[in-house]
């Protein structure tokens, strides 16, 4: 009997799992509405297409998202090969062409024999073995099926999106290419630096704190909750005239040719696509009014003059509260046939979305084929993810990405912080190999390490 399943929802969580399943033998209905029905945040029908920044997080082996990483290789993951083949210079970080890999992901779910996609919208959650993977623009009708099957209501966040500038149109008389403590290769210009004085910064922060904003439209809350690890700027403002200058224009490891000194702040601006012709604004989300931005990022030094190409908006950011929901295989607890992946369980970052999209597609899988399902260690990052959104206090929940801080601590500590993480990523690796050795799984055997 051919086995089958659904997915719900071609982002990366979708599309990872997508994958996961059709590698296994089972065949795959992939629903996504785009382009029948816009989410507002995304322009193009192509799977996988990022809305918000263009990196992955760092890929250093000693970070807890490097880490991640390290575990999504070795779970096989496409979407990961996918950004490392659409990869740009950007020092310690996995940066992507957003176009090249969106088209990477797309070309390699459409030419998969065991994939279907079909472009329509999921409006009820289906009977059949499914994932839900709609990530944070879950349509309002797939919304109201949930909060049935759920009893709950669900709960929001505001995500906000950086704007986009070309790079031809800044000013390098005054911005200066560099990475952080002089990593990554600064003549390709892995980052491009625009620094501030005193004067220049607290002229900056005036005006931003003057700015208005766009009215959240018909996904308007009354009470707007804001995710912490993307505030917009002039959010973060609002909380003192100190807090960019340690945020996200904070000038550590860097210095200003013309001055040999550290600037007081600093804005960097991260390459965007392969050609480096456009660079997107660091940290800089924002819901400005689209007139008002470009005349307070212009008074960014060496942005007076900046061509933009996308301006800052946001967009609803829904999750559901995982931990009252899902058990960590990122099943749900009353059918074991529906499994969740992505940004709606709870999770933060790519490589978190990809990574849940990953676990719930295995296990369904394990589930069609009347096999233990599986939960990988809470000593490596992805066990720790879903260890957290799902036993996290329910009244309190909120999004959580890779860090090493939910991760148990070693049995004999580490005082060199380093040193520190080093171990947690031994231990890490080391714990999921042994695990994945004693996992019957057609796919993952052919991994030469197990």
């Amino acid at each position: 009997m051919t086995r089958k399943a659904i997915v719900i929802g071609g982002g990366l969580a979708g599309s990872e799992a997508a994958w996961q399943l059709a590698e296994r033998g089972i065949a795959v209905d992939l629903y996504e509405m785009r382009p029948r029905k816009t989410t507002g945040a995304h322009v193009s029908d192509r799977l996988g297409e990022l809305v918000c920044s263009n990196s992955f997080g760092s890929k250093l082996p000693d970070r807890a998202s490097g880490l991640l990483k390290a575990e999504l290789d070795t779970l096989r993951s496409l979407l990961l090969d996918c950004a490392e083949r659409a990869a740009l210079p950007a020092g310690g970080a996995l940066a992507v062409d957003r176009e090249a890999f969106a088209q990477l992901v797309t070309d390699a779910l459409s030419n998969h024999p065991n994939i279907t996609i079909i472009r329509e919208e999921m409006t009820d959650i289906p009977d059949a073995p499914a994932v839900i993977a709609t990530g944070p623009l879950t349509s309002d009708a797939l919304a109201a099926s949930i909060a049935r099957l759920t009893g709950q209501e669900y709960l929001y966040f505001y995500d906000a999106i950086a704007p986009i500038v070309t790079s031809e149109s800044i000013d390098m008389s005054i911005a200066f290419r560099a990475s952080r403590y002089g990593r990554g290769d600064e003549e390709e210009g892995d980052y491009i630096n625009c620094p501030m004085n005193e004067g220049e910064y607290n002229t900056f922060v005036d005006a931003l704190l003057g700015a208005e904003v766009t009215p959240l439209r018909d996904f308007e809350l009354e009470d707007p909750q804001f995710f912490e690890g993307c505030l917009p700027v002039e959010q973060l403002a609002t909380r003192g005239r100190h807090t960019l200058a340690f945020g996200p224009m904070r000038p550590i490891g860097l210095r200003d040719p013309r001055t040999d000194k550290r600037p007081y702040a600093v804005v960097q601006l991260r390459r965007d696509n392969l050609a480096g012709s456009l660079y997107n604004l660091v940290g800089f989300q924002t819901n400005m009014k689209w007139g008002q931005q470009e005349a307070v990022l212009r008074l960014i030094p060496g942005l007076a003059n900046a061509e933009f190409v996308r301006m800052g908006q946001m967009h609803r950011n829904t999750f559901i509260n995982a931990p009252t929901l899902l058990e960590p295989t990122m099943q749900f607890r009353t059918r074991a046939d529906l499994v969740f992946g992505g940004q709606i369980t709870g999770v933060e970052g790519y490589m978190g979305n990809v990574a849940t999209g990953l676990l719930a597609a295995l296990n369904l899988a394990r589930v069609l084929d009347g096999e233990p399902t599986w939960t990988p260690p809470p000593t490596t990052m992805l066990g720790a993810l879903v260890h957290y959104v799902t036993h996290a206090e329910p009244k309190n929940f909120q999004p959580m990405k890779a860090n090493f801080g939910i991760l148990p601590e070693l049995e004999t500590h580490v005082k060199d912080k380093r040193l520190r993480y080093t171990a947690y990523v031994e231990r890490a690796m080391n714990d999921l190999r042994a695990s994945l050795s004693a996992l019957s799984d057609p796919y993952l055997s052919l991994i030469p390490q197990l």
